[in-house]
């Protein structure tokens, strides 16, 4: 590959990546299981903390994510997955991204940031473009072990 096909490579697959985790709020939002679990790779995971425990889905567990009644309660309220723009970095078939996220729920007329979380992605290139092969999410609630999903 020329420099300018490679650097051309990289834009593109950055593009990929940015669009794909921008994706994820859009999806969870609308209820969209089946879009959630495209984003991920076949054997892929998402680990997250709810009512004070980590939670780790993998393969098909984790489009169910919108099935939960936690969901399913923040739909109904009206909510809003907001995910920071990524910090990413590829290094040939695999990459690295870190942002924030916070979840929005909208109660008695306002709206309350019912989540904020340090996120922690690690995709993979398929044949299909690129997947998620796992995402950790923590709650940043002064507890180290969310800042150094940050400093990944």
């Amino acid at each position: 590959m020329s420099g300018l096909e490679e650097r051309l490579r990289a834009l593109e697959d950055r593009a990929c990546i940015l669009d794909l985790i921008a994706g994820y709020g859009p999806l969870a939002d609308s209820g969209n299981g089946a879009g959630i679990g495209a984003l991920w790779a076949e054997g892929g995971s998402y680990s997250f903390e709810m009512a004070g425990e980590t939670t780790t889905l993998r393969g098909a567990e984790i489009g169910g994510l919108v099935e939960l009644e936690s969901h399913r309660e923040l739909m109904a309220a009206g909510c809003a997955h907001f995910l920071s723009a990524p910090s990413v970095r590829i290094d040939g078939d695999t990459a690295t991204a870190v942002n924030h996220s916070v979840v929005l729920v909208h109660r008695d007329g306002i709206w309350v940031a019912e989540r904020v979380s340090a996120n922690h992605w690690t995709l993979t290139r398929t044949d299909d473009g690129w997947r998620v092969a796992n995402r950790t999410n923590a709650l940043l609630t002064g507890d180290e072990s969310a800042r150094d999903l940050l400093a990944r």
